[in-house]
Order: C-alpha cells, then sequence, then structure tokens
C-alpha cells in the first residue's frame, strides 16, 4: 500500500513541477505516472552504479556531485517516457531537486515508528 501511495505522491509532484518549473512538460496524468514509475526504477538500479563510478568526483565535491546525477537521472527519464519532456540540464537539475525533497518528505511521513 505505501508503495502505491509513494508512486501516487510522485506521480502528482511531477505535475506540479511541471506547471512551476519552466522547460519541464508534462502531458497528461498517464504519463506522469509512468515517468513517476520510470524515475523510481532509474534511481534503484541505475543511479547507484553512477554514484559508484563517480565516487572520486563526489568525495571531491563533498557530495555535491550527487546533485548533477539526480539531475542526469531526471533527464534520463524524460528521454524514455513519451508525453514528459525537459528541454535542459537546468530544468532537469531544478526538477531532480524538487522531487528529491518530495521524496524526503513522503519516507518521512510514511515512516514506520517502532
Amino acid at each position: 500500500m505505501k508503495l502505491l501511495l509513494r508512486w501516487l505522491i510522485s506521480a502528482v509532484a511531477l505535475l506540479i513541477i511541471a506547471n512551476y518549473i519552466p522547460g519541464i512538460k508534462i502531458i497528461g496524468v498517464y504519463p506522469a505516472l509512468v515517468a513517476a514509475l520510470i524515475l523510481g526504477l532509474i534511481n534503484a538500479l541505475i543511479r547507484p552504479l553512477a554514484v559508484v563510478l563517480t565516487l572520486p568526483i563526489t568525495i571531491i565535491t563533498l557530495g555535491l556531485f550527487t546533485l548533477v546525477i539526480n539531475g542526469l537521472m531526471f533527464w534520463f527519464a524524460s528521454t524514455i517516457v513519451k508525453g514528459f519532456y525537459v528541454s535542459g540540464f537546468m530544468p532537469a537539475f531544478w526538477g531532480a531537486l524538487i522531487m528529491s525533497l518530495v521524496g524526503w518528505g513522503t519516507n518521512m511521513m510514511l515512516k514506520k515508528t517502532y
């Protein structure tokens, strides 16, 4: 149940981000749902490999290069999903930053306390 809720929250966040950040466009709810799913898969499968491969740069920049990786993963998702368009790196960077904050907030909200 929590997985579906996270997916829906991510899709709604993508729709809101597309309204406020110029350069990000989502045509409809269905592409937002697919984009949220693809972003989740990319962040689960490809992002860890990218983080490990760029570990020296990440260490030198004190972790700030991770923000660049997030932006690139966001941009990459837009190349896969039809109806989800990102016009460049800077919109992808800001979109990924906001999506990271939404994901963090969602995890805090849905976190089990024992």
